[in-house]
C-alpha cells in the first residue's frame, strides 16, 4: 500500500531542521519511503495536506497513564496522598481498572498528537495491550516498590512480573518492555543492584525509575549512604544507556556529570514538577552535557493532562527563568526535546521522532487555520507558544491513520468515556466514605 500526503509544510526534525513548505511524504508499507518537494510520485491512495504543518508524531517520555481515572480528585486537599490515593489504589487498582484508565489515556494522547508513551504503572501487561490496540508505539514498567503496591506483595513478585512483561511484550511489535523501581527510596540499593542484573539478562528492554525528585528522597540518600542519590543508583549499577530517570530535578554539578558519563537519558516532567512546587530541573544544563532530555507530563493525578502542548511554554520558560535571558531552550530545541530526542531517551530514534526515509512513517497533522496561529513567522514559536491539542488534525502510526480529521479510528470513544466514568463512580462513593470516616473522628 503506498500513501502520499501532498501540499504539506513537512517539519522533518532531521539533523539538519530540514522543511518543505509545499512538501509530499510517501508512505509504504507503514515507512516513509521518500519525501520532498516538487512533483510528487504516483501512488494508491493521495491525500492533500491543505498547507498544514506536518510533523512527527510527538514522544511522552514518562506517564502513568491508568492515573486518568484520579485526575483532579482531591485537588486542594494538603494530605490527599494518604487521605485519597493510596486508600483508592490499594482497594481498586485492578486490571479492569488499569484497562480503562489507560485506555482513556491513550485516547487522550491521540487527539494530541502524541505517538508515543512511556509508561510506568502496575498490570503492565495490560497496559501493553491497550497501546497496542490504539495504535501507538510505548515503552511500559512494570512497577517495584516496597509500599505495599497493588499488584504485588514481594520484590520477588515483582520481578516476576517483570518477566512476564518482557515475555508479553516481545509478541508485540511497537511496544517495549521495561522494568520500573518506583525511586531509590522506596527500593533500596540491593533491589536496584537486582534490578541492573535483570536488564543486562534482558538487554532488549528498558529501566524506568523516578530520581532526584524531592528533598525527602535527597534527604534519605544522605542520611542513609552519604551522598546523593544519583550517585546511589551509580554505584547499583542502575545509571546506563538503558535508563530513562524522570525528573532529576535536585542534581548538582557532579550528578549532571554522572548523567552524562553513564549515558542516563532523563523525562524533563516541567509542569508537573512546578504545579507540585518542587522546582525547576536544569534541562539546558543537562542538554550542555550532552544527555538527552525529552518532554514528559507525568501522571494524569500530578500534571492533570496528558497534553504535550501545555508543557511547551512551561519547559521553555523555565529554562528561561533559571538562565535569566530569551535564549535558554530556544522553540526549535523544544520541538526536538517532543520528537526525536525524545525519541532517544526511549531508545527508538532509529525508528521514530522525525521525518526520513527508512524510519516508520508516525507523523501527525497540524491544522493551521485556527487565527490564533496567524500569522505565522516563526512554525517553531506558533508550536511551542500557540498551538492546542484540537489543532491536531490528523494522526498516522507505521503508516496506519489513528486518528483522521479528529475522529479516532482504532478506539471508540464513547465506550471509552463510559468505562471510566463508571469506576469514577467507584471512586466517589469511596471517597465520601473515607470523609464521613474522617468527620467521625472529629
Amino acid at each position: 500500500m503506498k500513501t502520499l500526503l501532498t501540499n504539506a509544510w513537512i517539519l522533518t526534525v532531521d539533523a539538519q531542521m530540514t522543511e518543505y513548505q509545499f512538501g509530499w511524504i510517501l508512505v509504504v508499507d507503514g515507512k516513509i519511503k521518500a519525501l520532498g518537494d516538487g512533483p510528487p510520485p504516483g501512488a494508491d491512495a493521495t491525500r492533500d495536506m491543505g498547507g498544514d504543518i506536518i510533523m512527527p508524531g510527538m514522544v511522552n517520555t514518562h506517564c502513568h497513564m491508568a492515573m486518568s481515572l484520579f485526575r483532579g480528585l482531591g485537588e486542594d486537599v494538603d494530605d490527599r496522598l494518604f487521605r485519597y490515593m493510596l486508600p483508592l489504589e490499594r482497594k481498586f487498582v485492578s486490571p479492569e481498572m488499569v484497562r480503562a484508565g489507560s485506555t482513556l489515556s491513550a485516547l487522550e494522547m491521540i487527539m494530541g498528537g502524541v505517538t508515543t508513551v512511556a509508561d510506568m504503572y502496575y498490570h503492565e501487561t495490560v497496559v501493553a495491550d491497550v497501546i497496542a490496540r490504539s495504535g501507538m508505539r510505548g515503552v511500559v514498567g512494570q512497577t517495584l516498590a516496597d509500599f505495599d503496591p497493588p499488584d504485588h506483595r514481594s520484590f520477588d513478585e515483582g520481578f516476576a512480573l517483570c518477566d512476564a512483561l518482557a515475555d508479553h511484550c516481545a509478541g508485540l511489535s511497537r511496544v517495549t518492555a521495561s522494568i520500573a523501581p518506583h525511586a531509590p527510596y522506596s527500593t533500596g540499593r540491593a533491589v536496584m543492584e537486582r534490578v541492573a542484573d535483570w536488564h543486562e539478562t534482558h538487554p532488549e528492554t528498558r529501566i524506568q525509575i523516578h530520581l532526584a525528585e524531592t528533598e525527602a528522597e535527597v534527604d534519605w540518600a544522605a542520611m542513609t549512604h552519604g551522598t546523593t542519590t544519583t550517585a546511589v543508583c551509580d554505584r547499583a549499577g542502575l545509571l546506563k544507556p538503558g535508563t530513562i530517570a524522570a525528573h532529576c530535578l535536585l542534581m548538582d554539578d557532579a550528578d549532571i556529570e554522572t548523567l552524562a558519563r553513564t549515558g542516563t537519558r532523563v523525562a524533563h516532567n516541567a509542569r508537573s514538577n512546578g504545579k507540585a512546587g518542587r522546582g525547576m530541573a536544569r534541562v539546558d544544563d543537562m542538554r550542555r552535557a550532552g544527555i538527552p532530555v525529552g518532554i514528559a507530563t507525568d501522571g494524569p493525578m500530578s500534571g492533570n493532562t496528558l497534553d504535550l502542548f501545555s508543557q511547551f511554554g512551561v519547559v521553555s520558560i523555565f529554562a528561561k527563568i533559571l538562565g535569566a535571558s530569551r535564549k535558554p531552550l530556544p522553540t526549535r530545541d523544544v520541538i526536538r526535546m517532543a520528537t526525536i530526542e525524545g525519541a532517544r531517551v526511549l531508545g527508538l530514534d532509529a525508528d521514530t521522532g522525525s521525518l526520513e526515509v527508512g524510519k516508520r512513517a508516525d507523523l501527525i497533522r497540524i491544522d493551521l487555520s485556527s487565527p490564533r496561529l496567524q500569522p505565522i513567522y516563526d512554525s517553531y514559536s506558533v508550536l511551542v507558544f500557540a498551538t492546542m491539542p484540537t489543532d491536531v488534525r490528523d494522526v498516522m502510526v507505521d503508516g496506519t491513520w489513528l486518528m483522521r480529521d479528529r475522529t479516532v479510528e482504532t478506539l471508540e470513544t464513547a465506550k471509552v468515556l463510559t468505562d471510566a466514568n463508571q469506576v469514577a463512580g467507584q471512586f466517589r462513593a469511596e471517597i465520601a466514605a473515607i470523609d464521613a470516616a474522617m468527620a467521625a473522628k472529629g
